[in-house]
């Protein structure tokens, strides 16, 4: 099989290294012709170009962009591609995808493989990124059923674990577990960097360790994407940061009134419901 990706980056770049092992072709696009030169050298693309009219063999496609330039890529990208080629992407969020890209193209298959590290772009790319992890389908009920097995065959080809789901769906499931993890994360490095003794602050820098590391690891990812989350999910994210702030007034609450049992029976429900989360 022949497949396009269209962005260069963690997420494209390791999609062209897997797909490559497998014996496709993979034919990448980027806006930079060094970002080119650099993914036929790491072994990520056969071949690489600025031009989208190189697209045009490939079978599938993968819009591997920020969502802030996806719509104008794609539009870019539409009249070079084969009448017989799936358009897929992997953005975060799935409404808005379906919403503004699905009808410009028949044969698209909104995508999201949830997988990623800290790191960007291409030098970021790594086989076997997406071993054991999710990756959500959201097609339409007009979306055709041999475009949906052709990227799911691929998915599963990545040994990712396949979900399909409405869109509504998939963005208030993420808001939870993905998207207000970010915001909470970045926030909690923010709140420290407000202790204003300078001493405290430089040893709680020597002292942060495990329980830190984890729980700040997604708030010092690339600041590009909490944005496009926050923006192309709004409405779901504010729900869940609502939530979150509710349950953080209970905490407040219970340390002010030095309600040690009703704390202690918190964190015991919550000790209990974290491995429904876990797999």
């Amino acid at each position: 099989m022949i497949i396009g990706i269209v962005g260069l980056g963690l997420i494209g770049g390791s999609l062209g290294l897997d797909f490559r092992s497998q014996g496709h072709r993979v034919l990448g696009v980027s806006r930079k012709p060094e970002t080119c030169e650099r993914a036929i050298a790491r072994g990520v693309a056969d071949d690489a170009s600025v031009s989208p009219n190189f697209l045009r063999p490939a079978d599938v496609v993968f819009v591997c962009t920020p969502l802030g330039v996806m719509e104008a890529v794609v539009d870019e990208i539409l009249s070079h591609l084969s009448p017989d080629a799936v358009l897929t992407d992997v953005g975060s969020v799935k409404g808005w995808v379906m919403q503004a890209i699905a009808p410009k193209w028949a044969n698209f298959v909104g995508g999201h493989p949830m997988a990623g590290t800290a790191e960007s772009g291409i030098e970021a790319a790594q086989r076997e990124l997406f071993i054991n992890c999710a990756y959500v389908l959201t097609p339409m009920a007009t979306t055709p059923p041999e475009a949906v097995q052709r990227v799911e065959d691929l998915a599963r080809s990545l040994q990712a674990q396949v979900y399909c789901c409405s869109p509504e769906e998939h963005d208030r499931a993420v808001a939870w577990i993905s998207h207000l993890p970010v915001m909470v994360s970045t926030s909690l490095i923010s709140a420290c960097h407000s202790e204003a003794d300078k001493a405290v602050l430089e040893l709680a820098r020597k002292l942060a360790s495990s329980g830190f590391r984890d729980t700040s690891r997604v708030g010092g990812g690339n600041p590009e994407l909490g944005v496009m989350m926050a923006k192309y999910n709004q409405e779901a994210l504010l729900r869940s940061l609502y939530a979150y702030r509710n349950q953080l007034d209970q905490a407040i609450d219970h340390i002010e009134q030095s309600n040690w049992a009703t704390l202690e029976q918190a964190l015991q429900t919550n000790q209990h419901q974290r491995p429904n989360f876990m797999h």
